[in-house]
């Protein structure tokens, strides 16, 4: 899922990070691995550092199946002792300061990525399969790069908040994926917040959504490969900031046992709080991908660029 800059009009960005949760990925040093896609933070319970993607391809990667006993997206072991036999959850997330940060539902997912929507502005993608969050969002609409990503999760579901006609016409018409807008067909899972103004007041819960698709219990296959050692050739880093546009400059410090997530400002970072826990949104592996891209000619907004379409296939930093 990585790919080279190109020379042609797209734009090389850093879109790509991806984070796993609980146990330290690298002790006192984590490997940041330059990769392509978008930001993922891939929050994992035990081990591992993660080093490449797989492709958006049809076909299931090459790694080896985890076992019925661990979470094949994190390679850490079942929370209930088997892995629930359903599909990746992926659930769109708001990412606008003022209005959709502070965010929910983040430190229990899987992977989450964070991705370049449209106009500078950023969105996340909250991917879960082992683990549930009773209230994730705020939500908000499909863009072009989510069903690229979805792809490699090979049956996925895949929830958001409408969208423009094309971006949702081609997700409800792409047979290798469920469907869900969260404004539609599964409106039934979501709930809206008396204490944030639209749009970012509508939240969702993995449990409800799931329960809207019983049929599908297709386990996506491993997406990341893990280990317990870093390459010969890692730099050690306590501190990667990365500066996505205006108004979302992330950094990501490592405290010795898990990267935690803020933003700069000012001189100053400002630690960025999960609602759901009332914890620091924090993660063992983070994957920084510079993936290049070009604006697509749907803009959401009047005024806007149009789609971010990211280029979600190859290889590259």
């Amino acid at each position: 899922m990585a790919k080279r800059p190109s020379t042609s009009s797209k734009s090389p960005r850093t879109t790509s990070t991806i984070l796993r949760r609980r146990k330290p990925l690298l002790g006192l040093a984590a490997l940041i691995t330059l990769a392509v896609i978008a930001l993922a933070l891939s929050l994992s319970h035990h081990k591992g550092s993660s080093t490449t993607a797989s492709g958006t391809s049809a076909t299931s990667p090459s790694f080896a199946s985890f076992g019925p006993t661990i979470c094949p997206l994190t390679d850490t072991p079942a929370p209930t002792g088997t892995a629930p036999h359903r599909p990746a959850l992926m659930i769109k997330v708001g990412n606008e300061p003022g209005g959709a940060r502070p965010q929910s539902g983040l430190n229990e997912a899987d992977i989450v990525y964070d991705t370049p929507a449209e106009g500078g502005v950023m969105r996340y993608i909250a991917v879960f399969q082992c683990h549930d969050a009773s209230l994730v969002g705020p939500n908000r609409s499909v863009r072009e790069v989510d069903w690229h990503l979805a792809r490699q999760f090979i049956h996925p579901i895949l929830a958001y908040a409408n969208g423009i006609i094309p971006d949702v016409s081609t997700v409800q018409h792409a047979n290798w994926l469920e469907s869900a807008d969260l404004l539609t067909n599964a409106a039934g899972a979501t709930v809206r917040t008396t204490t944030r103004v639209p749009p970012d007041n509508l939240f969702s819960s993995t449990s409800e959504l799931y329960a809207l698709f019983p049929k599908a219990t297709t386990p996506p296959p491993p997406v990341f490969q893990y280990g317990a050692n870093p390459p010969k050739s890692a730099t050690p880093l306590r501190q990667v900031q990365i500066n996505f546009s205006y108004d979302t400059n992330v950094v990501w410090s490592w405290n010795g046992s898990s990267w935690l997530h803020g933003y700069a400002s000012g001189g100053t970072i400002s630690p960025d709080i999960d609602t759901l826990t009332n914890t620091q949104v924090t993660t063992n592996n983070v994957v920084i991908e510079l993936v290049t891209y070009k604006y697509g000619p749907f803009p959401e907004s009047p005024g806007a660029t149009g789609d971010v379409e990211s280029k979600t296939v190859g290889t590259g930093t």
